[in-house]
């Protein structure tokens, strides 16, 4: 991979590294989008929950329908 210095410190680093891994002086242009991207992943995880309960609850409700049509 490519590689190259860092301008506070000097010393060699990737150049898809976020941060310095010497003098911790950030790579890229830190946006707030990059931020949410990077540490708050379990915003998205509380949307994949939300989604699977429903699912979830669809069938048993469906199920349950399937049932009380065949015994009736």
């Amino acid at each position: 991979m490519k590689k190259k210095k860092c301008p506070q410190c000097k010393n060699l680093i990737l150049i898809t590294s976020p941060t310095c891994l010497y003098c911790g002086r950030p790579n890229k242009f830190i946006t707030k989008e990059y931020v949410n991207k990077k540490w708050n992943k379990d915003n998205n995880k509380n949307v994949f929950d939300y989604i699977i309960i429903n699912k979830y609850l669809v069938f048993i409700l469906f199920l349950i329908f399937i049932i009380v049509i065949i015994f009736n």
